[in-house]
C-alpha cells in the first residue's frame, strides 16, 4: 500500500518550521513528509479491523505537524513513524462503510478496568495514551502501530467505528470528524439566552457556528471571517453579526453595549468566546471581548504562546480548552459522533469540503489547505476512492 509517513528526523522538523516562517504549508515541501509504499499494519488484536480510507481530511493539528509547529507537550503521546490523518470516510473488509472516532483510549489499547475518563464515556479525558496493547499515540494518525488517513490502508479498533447511512455522502461523511470537534466545544459551557463570539471561521469556526445555532440557543452569534466565502458561510449557518478580520472587539462592544479601556479591553463582552484559531494574538483579543466572569473556549489548537494574563485574572475569566468528543452530558450523554452526524446532515455540512487531492500530490494538498480560506475555501481532503 502507498501511505505518506512522518519519521522522527529533527532536521527536517527544523527545516519544515523554517519553511514555514516563509509560507504556511511549506513544510512538506522541505522533505518531512515521504510518500512510500508499505505493507498494510498488522492488526494489533481480534476486535481489530483494516479500514480502507475513501477520504481523508487536512486538518489545523496536521498543518502544525508538517510545517514543523507541533507542541513539544505531544511528545510522549505520539509515535515515529507515523501515517497522518484523523478524518477518515473508509471502508472495512467487510464492506461497512463508516467513519472513525480516531481518539486511542482504554477501550482501543485493550486497558482495564480503563481510567475514569474512559469509564464514564469521555475518552477525550484518556489517561492511558502512552500504554496497552499498542504504542502511544493521543489519535489514529499519531501512532505508529495503527496507520492513519493518509494512505490505503490503516487498522482500527472496532469500538472506534461508526456506520454512515446511505443517505451520507463521502464528502458530508468526511466533516463528521471535525464537526465532532465543534460540537463538543459548542457544548462545553452554557451559553443559552447570551452573546457568543467566534473568532475564526474555518473548518471549526464553522461548525462551532452551526454547533451553537442547533444546540445553544445564543441571541446573538457574532462572528469575525478573514475571508468572503467565510462570510457567506457563516451567515448560511446561523451567525447573527459577521464582521472583517480584525473588527470582533469592536462588534462586541457594540452588540453588548460594553465600554472600553484605552487598550481594547472591553469592561462587559461576550458571554462566551470561542477561538478557533489559537495564536497569541487571537486569545489576548477573546479575553478582551470576554465579560467579567465569562468564558474562552480554545477550540484551535494552540501551541507556544506569550499572553498577558492580568485581564484573566482581573475579569475573573475562565480559560477553557475543547479537545475531541465522547460523550455530551448537556444532551443526555449522547455521543458526540452521533450529534455531529445529525448536524452534517440537517446543515448540508458536506459542502465545506471544497477539493481533494490524489496521495501523489501531497504537497499541492498541504499548500491548499495552508491556504484554504485565502483561495475560497474550507475543508481540503485526499481522495483514495480511485485506490480501491
Amino acid at each position: 500500500m502507498r501511505a505518506i509517513v512522518v519519521s522522527r528526523k529533527p532536521a527536517r522538523f527544523a527545516a519544515a518550521r523554517v519553511a514555514s516562517e516563509i509560507d504556511a504549508g511549506r513544510g512538506a515541501r522541505v522533505g518531512l513528509l515521504r510518500l512510500k509504499d508499505l505493507d498494510p499494519p498488522a492488526l494489533p488484536g481480534p476486535d481489530w479491523v483494516h479500514v480502507r480510507p475513501r477520504l481523508s481530511g487536512i486538518c489545523g493539528s496536521d498543518l502544525a505537524t508538517v510545517d514543523g509547529r507541533s507542541s513539544r507537550w505531544f511528545e510522549p503521546v505520539v509515535s515515529f513513524p507515523f501515517t497522518p490523518g484523523h478524518e477518515v470516510v473508509g471502508d472495512t473488509d467487510d464492506g461497512r462503510r463508516v467513519v472513525v472516532e480516531p481518539v486511542l483510549g482504554c477501550a482501543v489499547r485493550g486497558i482495564q478496568p480503563p481510567c475514569a475518563g474512559c469509564a464514564s464515556g469521555a475518552h477525550d479525558r484518556c489517561e492511558r495514551l502512552a500504554v496497552g496493547a499498542i504504542e502511544p499515540g493521543l489519535q489514529t494518525g499519531y501512532c505508529c502501530d495503527t496507520g492513519g488517513g493518509w494512505s490505503e490502508v490503516l487498522a482500527a479498533h472496532k469500538s472506534q467505528l461508526h456506520d454512515v447511512a446511505d443517505d451520507i455522502s463521502d464528502e458530508a461523511a468526511a466533516l463528521i470528524e471535525p464537526m465532532a470537534c465543534a460540537v463538543h466545544a459548542a457544548l462545553s459551557t452554557p451559553t443559552e439566552g447570551g452573546v457568543v463570539a467566534v473568532l475564526g471561521a474555518g473548518t471549526l469556526g464553522l461548525g462551532v457556528i452551526a454547533a451553537v445555532g442547533a444546540h445553544g440557543h445564543a441571541d446573538r452569534i457574532v462572528v469575525a471571517a478573514r475571508h468572503p466565502e467565510q462570510r457567506r458561510l457563516a451567515e448560511s449557518l446561523g451567525a447573527t453579526d459577521v464582521v472583517g478580520d480584525g473588527e470582533l472587539v469592536r462588534a462586541v462592544r457594540r452588540v453588548t453595549g460594553s465600554f472600553a479601556y484605552d487598550d481594547g479591553t472591553l469592561t462587559g463582552g461576550a458571554h462566551v468566546v470561542f477561538d478557533c484559531v489559537g495564536s497569541s494574538d487571537s486569545i489576548t483579543d477573546s479575553v478582551a471581548m470576554c465579560r467579567p466572569g465569562g468564558t474562552v473556549v480554545l477550540v484551535g489548537m494552540a501551541a507556544n504562546v506569550q499572553l498577558d494574563l492580568t485581564p484573566l485574572w482581573q475579569k475573573q475569566v475562565r480559560l477553557q480548552g475543547a479537545y475531541a468528543y465522547g460523550v455530551e452530558p448537556a444532551l443526555g450523554g449522547r455521543r458526540t459522533f452521533a450529534v455531529a452526524t445529525e448536524l452534517v446532515a440537517s446543515r448540508d455540512l458536506g459542502r465545506l469540503l471544497s477539493a481533494t487531492y490524489p496521495l501523489d500530490r501531497y504537497a499541492d494538498a498541504i499548500d491548499h489547505a495552508a491556504h484554504a480560506g485565502r483561495r475560497g475555501g474550507v475543508k481540503i481532503a485526499f481522495d483514495l476512492r480511485r485506490n480501491h
